[in-house]
């Protein structure tokens, strides 16, 4: 019977690196103890890779070190325990942040039609009116609206030199930053794309521009929860969600469908609160009346019933239409209810972000690295 060493047994051990580790298994410290009886050797290892394929192939790759380097014939138990990360905290979201930019909010709703660009376009003018630098990045790759409602329509970014790299200068108008994918594209072609090509025209849209430093960047979200959505939480550490409904049931159905989306474990980033758009409409001729065309308050007691907050209501105006096909959004009218509301609306924004802030820690990217995850996602 052969007497086996244990730094015989420890230098074969260094020819291993531990899964998901760039150190080798004595270095990283896994080998947390070996003890040695004759031709027995008994090693206790701990992991930080929970799966069963890990484990497996850890064992694997230890019996074979020490047969080929120390004795063919040693007889080797194995004992591997798992230490996995604690889990995260709430609203404690793994990735890093972008160097210039201090809050990301993305602005999103359930279904279309409901006036959600509209809605972050007058977000974005007002915030930029209170004296914020503001960013816009419209993400709603297979509509995008921005260059119309800022009447940039006709305008490309242009390339610029910064620290020998070429980056792209966002269009800018009404004190907002803007890119959007329709600069790229003829009014009258069709994005067809799928997921991973409208990523990439994303994260190119995101890094390889020249946003400077911005209080606010704002994000436009296609409607709806899928790829593009998962994209933009996988690249970029959004601070908080807003969400845009009109107070029928309908679209509250799927507003409320894109709360439980931010709120989903895998992605878990805080809900500022629920907009109530086209609340009401209240004629020219009768200005104390209003008429609640698609319901009354359904965002206000949605909001209630999910514990978000309400951020405000914005009423059904013809004004509000008008100054978006025209490129100017009606929040930079002055002394009308229109440009109140929206005033309004931005400061409960502002002030839930200030909130947000203070009481969680910083969001950061989300991480869906499998099916299992995006599936996991996409079942709520």
């Amino acid at each position: 019977m052969m007497k086996l060493n244990r730094q015989d047994i420890l230098q074969a051990l260094e020819h291993i690196t531990v899964p998901g580790e760039g150190q080798n298994m004595v270095e990283s410290g896994a080998v947390k103890n070996v003890q040695v009886f004759g031709d027995e050797v008994e090693i206790d290892i701990t992991i930080n890779n929970p799966s069963l394929q890990a484990r497996k192939k850890t064992e694997v790759e230890i019996l074979k070190a020490i047969h080929r380097e120390v004795y063919a014939k040693a007889k080797i138990k194995i004992n591997i325990s798992v230490d996995a990360p604690a889990k995260p905290k709430a609203n404690e979201i793994k990735g890093k942040p972008i160097p210039g930019i201090q809050n990301i909010i993305a602005v999103a709703s359930g279904k279309g039609g409901v006036g959600k660009s509209t809605v972050t376009a007058n977000l974005a003018v007002t915030l930029a009116k209170m004296g914020f630098k503001v960013g816009l990045l419209d993400a709603d790759i297979y509509g995008p609206s921005m260059p119309i409602m800022f009447d940039v329509a006709m305008e490309k970014p242009l390339a610029i030199n910064i620290d020998g790299k070429s980056k792209m200068k966002p269009v800018e108008n009404y004190g907002v930053k803007l890119l959007s994918i329709g600069f790229f594209t003829q009014p009258n072609q069709a994005v067809i794309w799928r997921g991973p090509m409208a990523a990439k025209a994303l994260n190119q849209m995101i890094f390889d521009a020249h946003w400077g430093d911005l209080d606010f960047m704002i994000l436009d979200l296609p409607p709806g929860t899928g790829d593009i959505h998962l994209s933009i939480m996988q690249a970029m550490p959004v601070t908080g969600a807003v969400i845009v409904s009109t107070p029928q049931e309908v679209a509250l159905a799927d507003a409320r469908k894109g709360v439980a989306m931010f709120q989903q474990e895998a992605i878990n980033v805080p809900v500022l609160g629920i907009v109530e758009n086209m609340a009401y409409f209240t004629p020219a001729e009768l200005p104390d009346n209003k008429y609640y065309i698609f319901g009354k308050e359904g965002a206000k007691h949605l909001a209630e019933d999910l514990n978000v907050p309400f951020l405000g209501e914005i009423p059904l105006v013809q004004s509000i239409r008008e100054a978006g096909d025209i490129g100017r959004p009606a929040a930079m009218q002055t002394a009308t209810a229109v440009e109140a509301a929206f005033e309004a609306l931005t400061r409960n924004v502002v002030q839930e972000v200030v909130g947000r802030n203070k009481n969680l820690p910083p969001t950061e990217a989300i991480k869906i690295t499998t099916m299992a995850g995006c599936a996991a996602v996409k079942k709520k």
